[in-house]
């Protein structure tokens, strides 16, 4: 990603979190549509995870021109994930799901070069914990159901 990719990102995101309510619930009923099976992993109250997600979006977010702050905690993040029932074919939806919401959220804001900034930062961010999480599966040779997309997720809506 280049500097202005990320000026992108952050400046729409400030447009996001005044809705971050109303981003938050897009995205769950997207997930929740595209990928009913992860709904029983949400145990709690749906609006509490949406502040966390919008909460944690947002430092993300903020975060991206100093990435080796970041990361580790991504690389955490989705090895506590891991406990939850997440699997790597999970990153997909949720992908998609962030791309509808800010499609939504933004409008006519949400244009295809803004549209390819998020991709690429999910992209990044996704690879990174998909590989903290399961490296270990993929390079003892764990089904690729359990460690790896079958279908890149970006490519769900391609």
């Amino acid at each position: 990603m280049d500097e202005n990719q990320i000026d992108m990102i952050q400046a729409s995101f400030k447009k996001v979190a005044p809705i971050s309510d109303v981003a938050a619930g897009i995205f769950y009923a997207r997930l929740f549509e595209i990928a009913p099976e992860v709904k029983p992993m949400f145990k709690g109250d749906i609006s509490e995870q949406g502040k966390k997600l919008m909460t944690t979006l947002g430092v993300v977010v903020n975060g991206l021109k100093d990435l080796d702050k970041i990361v580790p905690v991504a690389q955490q993040l989705a090895v506590k994930h891991i406990d939850y029932g997440v699997k790597a074919e999970h990153y997909a939806p949720v992908g998609e799901a962030l791309i509808y919401t800010l499609d939504k959220g933004l409008g006519d804001d949400f244009t295809p070069e803004l549209k390819a900034a998020w991709l690429e930062a999910y992209t990044i961010l996704s690879g990174v914990m998909i590989d903290a999480a399961y490296s270990d599966k993929i390079a003892t040779g764990a089904p690729a159901n359990e460690t790896t997309p079958a279908k890149p997720w970006w490519k769900f809506w391609a």
